[in-house]
């Protein structure tokens, strides 16, 4: 490991709004944040680019960053440290464990920001908007929690889409390119590292925004992956 990254690792120890790991805080936020304020998650979150943007425009919220890598959640802490953001946070831990800190409904919003879109059918399971991970968001999010994903693949906006009608959840807005759109919100003008890098080369940003307001039955999974298999014969 190189030396840049050690020193992030010592540092982010450190820093008064990282936490590793963190045990009992679980239905504590609102003591960390000293306020009652909605909680908005940002998963793999990278280096925070989206948790330190929406926290800059929305002072009335809380939002908290969650990603693994340390040495990437060094440089949000950083500059919400340096400028002086109270209302952001980052958790260095994996996304499977986020029903060890939150209770139900302590989240009102997720963000998925560029992720691995898991191009494989065999890693299928892998990608962050498959029902798998949206049963642990929908723990902790309640039955009204909104969930939000930016992407730069067709594949998993496609996929993502096709989760949304399988499991007849409301779609609340769908931009298959922000780029063309005349007048975007300002949540969806923060870019990110990856964003910038386009590495799906598809020139176009994908958005959409969805609510986890019904069951997620596991049996429709099985439907799901025939759904993949079938389209990969075609």
């Amino acid at each position: 490991m190189g030396q840049k990254k050690l020193q992030r690792f010592a540092e982010i120890k450190n820093f008064s709004n990282v936490l590793e790991y963190p045990a009992g805080m679980k239905g504590q936020w609102k003591n960390f944040f000293k306020n009652s304020n909605p909680i908005t998650l940002e998963l793999a979150c990278g280096k925070g680019e989206y948790a330190v943007g929406l926290g800059r425009i929305h002072g009335d919220r809380n939002f908290i960053g969650l990603d693994i890598k340390g040495n990437r959640l060094w440089v949000g802490a950083k500059k919400a440290l340096d400028e002086g953001l109270t209302n952001i946070a980052f958790i260095r831990t994996q996304i499977e464990k986020i029903n060890d800190y939150f209770a139900e409904g302590e989240v009102s919003e997720i963000w998925i920001t560029f992720p691995d879109p898991q191009l494989r059918i065999s890693k299928a399971k892998k990608r962050l908007t498959h029902p798998r991970f949206l049963r642990l968001y929908q723990a902790i999010v309640g039955s009204n929690g909104v969930i939000n994903l930016k992407t730069d693949s067709p594949d998993l906006y496609q996929f993502t889409k096709q989760v949304i009608n399988l499991f007849e959840l409301d779609l609340l807005e769908d931009f298959e390119d922000i780029n063309a759109k005349n007048e975007i919100g300002d949540d969806l003008k923060i870019k990110t590292h990856y964003e910038k890098l386009d590495i799906a080369r598809s020139n176009r940003i994908h958005y959409l925004k969805f609510c986890l307001n019904k069951p997620l039955p596991v049996h429709a999974d099985e439907q799901l992956k025939q759904l993949l298999i079938e389209e990969e014969i075609d």
